[in-house]
């Protein structure tokens, strides 16, 4: 009996997961607005009776695949990697790169929320909702930057909403091939290099070849044997 019990739940477990992953295919391909549970359920093989043993609606199917992108969220702020200094151009780096890349993997979930937070109040305040930590969490990072001696363009939590909506438009335009036409494609890498010098700059860091111009112009300028004055004094 147990197991039996064990294995329908895997049975279980698969169908959901089976649901959840023919849903993300039929969003990217019609839009969330115009996907019916039928189409759903037809992409994934299953009967469509079987939808709602898992879900009670198109709604609670978007809203379980949005607690999974919030569990990858949090998996990916303890990554080594992550660090919060961004008076370092490699810490700023590496939040683009992860905003980039997730929008990447997530897009068309991230298209499907934005799609339902027209219709659907409820997801317009989710939407604002999962944003709201993020807009925090850089802030933090741009108040220790200010602490370091970067010059904030302004409050740091309004910097850190210019920030966010950059990227995620930024990547939303590119990701889905609305950018202009370059005559080439536009490389993840070319993608993230540029976002990440320009916001670094934006927030008063300097590139690395300014950098080094500049304490080359300073020790032209000053006697050897005086100490070279701090560019955060």
């Amino acid at each position: 009996m147990a197991v039996g019990t064990g294995v329908r739940r895997q049975q279980a477990a698969q169908t959901e997961v089976e649901l959840k992953a023919a849903a993300i295919r039929v969003f990217a391909r019609l839009g969330y607005l115009n996907t019916k549970i039928t189409d759903i359920t037809t992409e994934a093989g299953r009967a469509t009776g079987s939808f709602y043993k898992h879900f009670a609606s198109k709604e609670a199917l978007l809203e379980a695949l949005l607690a999974d992108l919030l569990a990858e969220g949090d998996a990916s702020a303890v990554d080594a990697r992550h660090s919060d200094d961004f008076s370092d151009r490699e810490a700023v780096r590496w939040h683009i790169a992860a905003f980039w890349n997730f929008h990447r993997t997530h897009r068309p979930i991230m298209a499907a929320l934005q799609q339902a937070s027209i219709v659907d109040e409820r997801f317009a305040e989710r939407s604002r909702a999962m944003i709201e930590p993020d807009l925090h969490h850089i802030a933090e990072h741009l108040i220790r930057a200010r602490d370091a001696g970067l010059r904030l363009p302004g409050d740091p939590l309004v910097v850190a909403t210019a920030f966010t909506q950059l990227v995620s438009t930024f990547a939303a335009t590119w990701q889905s091939g609305a950018g202009p036409d370059l005559g080439r494609p536009l490389g993840d890498d070319e993608a993230i290099e540029t976002l990440t010098s320009f916001v670094y700059a934006a927030i008063g860091g300097q590139q690395p070849a300014l950098a080094e111009a500049l304490d080359g112009g300073a020790e032209a300028r000053h006697d050897p044997s005086e100490p070279k004055a701090s560019p955060r004094s």
